[in-house]
């Protein structure tokens, strides 16, 4: 077990790269074993737990897989399982994008109930029910998820709600169906887009992702092709929060700043400083002037529920009282008590967080109680008077690489420890 020991208080200047997305990552390299000739060579994937994750699973199912820095080679020709039910796949809640890409490729999958942060109920009928809308038999048994079909043939597709996991998986499925898929109220997140073009890369034929009708024309194959994944614009804008939060000036390299104008334009309301250029932002803050504001959380391009618990964290020390409504996930706001040891002043009602400014954090030992409240408890760390120690740091890992090594670059006092 690791902790991270971080002594606040001092201000952020320099330059950070961002690393590959993550939510596109994991569900690129599933969609990998679609390809039933040549070899995918995929650029940019961040060195996360999560993807270690996924490439050990990739591999138990026959693939060959070779890492070499952020590049990624999948060989996903020969003889591959439909199984997957290793005590990785259990993990992680991306693993069900493997059924989408095995039931695409081979009409049938066999894949274990995934796991993945406590962030509140977040069921896959979006996804069994587009399955079986193209002809697939699905059903629950023995922990796994199981769906088979003669053929998957090209439906109309509406979702109930608006889920990225959904558009993806039934997307993935749906690139290998006979026919036209149509999916409705679909998702329009950057990382839907990645897949997509990827896919597409692949050899696949499918328009209109970013909006929300993604019509598919079905192929009979796939192959292997050469890829980069998009900036990861939760990283990003981790960084840019964490900027705003210790006061000083960072250039945030690697970025797509259409993907943060959610993020940028609440930043500004605080009353940083935002500077956008083609691939890079500059983050420029007085954290002496933050103001209180309001945040909702939506589906892009509204503001991301994955920034949420970092700038909650922000807020704790604007001047005034904020507000968060969580309309995505119900149970995101477990990290508060973690703030309120820090001496947050915070009140949760239901799905919204009252949030009164103080003039100071202070250091305290805190966990992590999921991926994104982890990173909410850095920044608050960072920005705190004294000494705090961050437990419970493997849900860091899962979605951000080597976070102490980066925020050591911009003169942050953090170091990683054993427990």
């Amino acid at each position: 077990m690791e902790k991270l020991v971080v002594r606040g208080g001092k201000s952020l200047y320099g330059e950070i790269d961002t690393s590959g997305a993550k939510n596109a990552a994991v569900a690129i390299l599933p969609a990998t074993i679609m390809a039933s000739e040549g070899v995918c060579e995929i650029e940019n994937i961040p060195d996360i737990d999560d993807v270690n994750c996924l490439e050990r699973i990739i591999e138990s199912l026959g693939c060959k897989i070779n890492r070499s820095g952020s590049n990624v080679t999948v060989d996903a020709r020969g003889d591959i399982r439909k199984i997957a039910d290793t005590e990785d796949v259990r993990k992680m809640r991306a693993s069900y994008y493997l059924i989408g890409a095995l039931l695409g490729r081979f009409k049938e999958a066999r894949v274990e109930l995934p796991g993945g942060c406590a962030i509140g109920v977040r069921p896959i009928d979006q996804h069994i029910k587009g399955f079986e809308a193209l002809g697939a038999a699905v059903k629950m048994e023995h922990g796994s998820i199981y769906a088979v079909a003669d053929r998957l043939i090209g439906a109309n597709i509406y979702f109930d709600v608006v889920s990225v996991g959904a558009t993806i998986n039934v997307m993935l499925a749906a690139s290998l169906a006979e026919g036209q898929t149509i999916l409705e109220n679909a998702a329009r997140e950057p990382h839907v887009v990645d897949v997509a073009n990827f896919m597409n890369t692949m050899g696949a034929d499918i328009k209109g992702a970013g909006t929300d009708v993604i019509r598919i024309n079905g192929v009979k194959s796939l192959k292997g092709c050469s890829y980069s994944v998009i900036p990861d614009q939760i990283e990003a804008g981790t960084y840019m929060i964490a900027t705003a939060a210790c006061g000083g000036e960072v250039k945030v390299k690697n970025v797509i700043p259409k993907h943060l104008e959610s993020i940028s334009a609440k930043l500004i309301e605080m009353g940083v400083s935002i500077k956008e250029y083609d691939d890079y932002v500059v983050v420029t803050s007085d954290r002496s002037k933050l103001k209180a504001i309001n945040i909702k959380t939506m589906p892009y391009p509204g503001f991301p529920t994955d920034v949420q618990q970092p700038m909650s964290a922000l807020m704790c020390i604007a001047k005034g009282r904020s507000i968060i409504n969580e309309n995505i996930w119900e149970s995101r706001f477990k990290h508060v008590d973690e703030l309120k040891k820090m001496g947050a002043s915070i009140m949760v009602e239901s799905r919204t967080a009252i949030i009164e400014g103080v003039e100071k954090l202070t250091g305290a030992v805190v966990r992590a109680t999921d991926l994104r409240a982890g990173a909410a408890m850095v920044i608050a760390a960072l920005m705190a008077e004294g000494k705090s120690e961050v437990l419970d740091i493997e849900h860091i890992d899962r979605g951000y690489p080597h976070i102490e090594d980066k925020f050591r670059k911009l003169g942050a006092d953090i170091t990683r420890e054993k427990c």
